[in-house]
């Protein structure tokens, strides 16, 4: 019959390495989810502007949605001229 490693370590001893692999497996799935969720919730912070999208159209862009009042995008419609 051939000779077959035991457990003790005949091979280096490695009982250890195979656990610690599968954390480490575990681990590293669990934190790719978290960032493609996060990406997926907030996707304007993950995606810039286009670098062709001038300053006056961000402007515009944000009056509309309303993040901005009439006055002040007024000021800053004037301080881009």
């Amino acid at each position: 019959m051939p000779m077959m490693p035991n457990w003790g370590g005949s091979w280096g001893g490695g009982f250890w390495f195979g656990p610690v692999l599968m954390i480490l497996f575990w681990l590293i799935i669990i934190v790719g989810a978290v960032f493609i969720i996060y990406a997926l919730v907030n996707p304007q912070r993950s995606v810039p502007p286009s670098a062709e999208e001038s300053a006056l159209e961000i402007l515009k862009s944000r009056y509309a949605k309303g993040e901005i009042s009439k006055e002040e995008f007024e000021e800053k419609k004037k301080d881009l001229a």
